[in-house]
């Protein structure tokens, strides 16, 4: 998800750890907190995501693994998707648009059952293996607009006097991740005193003349569970669950900013400069998922579930390069320095831990039967609601050194003010026909900020196919997102937002057989 971020809190981030270098941001706990990706087969998805409480399903174990209980026999599940993605940028009054496709494999594995001979209170036991995707991070955005008021570069400027940096050989080299590098192009240079003694630094780009900036960011990755889970059934009345899920992350970006001269004064000193990073993170965490399910009547399924925090263990590798054409100033030709001729040819390299928040999911289902025989079961109603703290994501060190550990203490408290506790809602249905379902559900994903808003809203409808113990289901799912971004921020003047649309199609197949 594409970062909102409350101006002043950032600045305040910026402020504090400027003369730190590391690339983690409250941004980052929340795109691997913000789980709207909720995963599951096409079945799942179909009903909003909202499975909860209804069991004997493949998505149980990622969402309530009580509903492992449910199984008399195993099951097979094999679960493709493509989406197709848009988003709407307007910035500066001026509107863009970019698309991105992307393919993954989603909920996969398999579950074996045991059941009991008859009159043991232990109905059942079933255990499962699989891999769902818990989050996708491919994504394409583009803005830009003419600012007549700041410039991007204006954020070396602030880096050099907030750490007070007197010496031009410190410029030159202790800022690797930017603002050295665009002191060594010259975008950013000195200010000479009457005695030649140095006055302060400047930047080349003027807004008063107007620049033209432009971002292009393509992000892609996400995160894949791999989960161990068992289920147990007691009369057909409680089922209980457990399942242990080891996240696989996977993170990259790259992004290339330009401003240019607006102008179109050729002997300014300025024509443009650009900047391009890229960035990759890349780690593993552990977390549980423990439910309980309870059917008080035949019809009515009741759900408790909680997972638990996940810690991660995570790797960041970035690179950033400017590129500067100054209309001849400072030496003719366009200049270029990259982060790596200043860490002899290495990428900067952080290593970290992250935990992101728990979540409590409250489900209840109906089930719909034909009167005359309730074994066969004509269709349901279920919604599920999760409640998430988003404060309570946190960075920790692992190097165990002061300056990081007070760069991860300034970073967790702009977390704490940034972001509050939220509730997602899903609701869905499915109808049988023999063996034919017609499916249709929604979900509502809540505002995790504090000062900002922000949702998002899934809409699904799918089919099913069951017979001789064989399932195919294909659904369709289109999530619409609203966010704001910042491409920048200073911390003496306005800060100008980006506002973003972004629309995903997603088709998903699953094939699946009993065992």
């Amino acid at each position: 998800m594409v970062c909102i971020m409350k101006a002043r809190y950032l600045v305040l981030f910026f402020l504090l750890s400027a003369s730190y270098s590391y690339g983690q941001e409250p941004a980052d706990a929340l795109r691997y907190s913000f789980l709207t990706h909720f995963g599951g087969t096409a079945r799942n998805q179909a009903i909003g995501g909202a499975g909860g409480a209804l069991g004997g399903e493949f998505t149980s174990m990622f969402i309530n693994p009580a509903g492992l209980g449910f199984y008399k026999t195993g099951d097979f599940a094999f679960t493709p998707s493509f989406s197709f993605q848009k988003s709407k940028s307007n910035y500066l009054s001026k509107p863009e648009s970019a698309k991105n496709n992307s393919f993954s494999i989603g909920t996969t594995g398999f579950i074996l059952a045991s059941p009991s001979k008859e009159g043991k209170s232990m109905r059942s036991i079933s255990i499962g293996f699989g891999i769902n995707r818990a989050a996708d991070f491919n994504n394409h955005v583009y803005y830009n607009g003419t600012n007549k008021s700041s410039s991007s570069s204006e954020q070396y400027l602030e880096q050099l006097i907030n750490d007070n940096v007197t010496d031009p050989n410190d410029a030159a080299n202790n800022y690797p991740e930017g603002t050295s590098l665009a002191f060594n192009t010259y975008l950013i240079d000195t200010v000479q005193n009457a005695d030649g003694s140095l006055g302060g630094y400047r930047t080349q780009a003027n807004p008063a003349t107007g620049l033209m900036q432009e971002n292009n960011i393509n992000t892609r990755g996400g995160i894949t569970d791999a989960a161990l889970g068992i289920g147990f059934n007691l009369k057909d009345k409680w089922f209980f669950g457990g399942t242990l899920t080891f996240p696989f992350l996977s993170y990259h970006r790259e992004a290339s900013y330009k401003e240019t001269d607006a102008s179109g004064i050729t002997n300014n000193n300025f024509n443009y400069y650009e900047a391009n990073e890229t960035l990759d993170t890349k780690g593993t965490g552990i977390n549980g998922k423990f439910g309980v399910i309870f059917k008080p009547v035949e019809d009515i399924r009741l759900g408790l579930a909680y997972h638990t925090p996940t810690s991660y263990k995570l790797t960041d590798d970035y690179n950033n390069e400017v590129i500067t054409d100054l209309e001849g100033y400072s030496g003719a030709g366009i200049k270029h320095q990259s982060s790596t001729d200043l860490t002899d040819g290495q990428l900067l390299e952080s290593k970290y831990k992250l935990t992101t928040p728990g979540r409590w999911i409250l489900s209840g289902s109906l089930v719909l039967r034909e009167t005359q025989n309730i074994e066969n079961q004509r269709g349901f109603i279920s919604a599920d609601i999760e409640y998430v703290d988003y404060k309570n994501a946190s960075f920790r060190d692992v190097t165990n050194t002061a300056s990081t550990k007070s760069y991860y203490s300034v970073l967790n408290g702009v977390i704490d003010n940034l972001y509050k506790n939220a509730f997602n809602a899903r609701l869905g249905g499915e109808l049988k026909f023999n063996t034919i379902m017609f499916r249709l559900g929604g979900a509502y994903y809540g505002n995790p900020y504090e000062n900002e808003s922000a949702n998002l809203f899934k809409i699904a409808g799918g089919l099913g196919y069951r017979n001789h113990g064989i399932f195919i289901d294909l659904t369709y799912v289109y999530s619409m997102n609203k966010n704001v971004n910042y491409p920048y921020l200073l911390e003496d003047k306005a800060n100008a937002p980006v506002y973003l649309k972004n629309n995903v199609g997603s088709i998903v197949a699953t094939i699946g057989f009993k065992l």
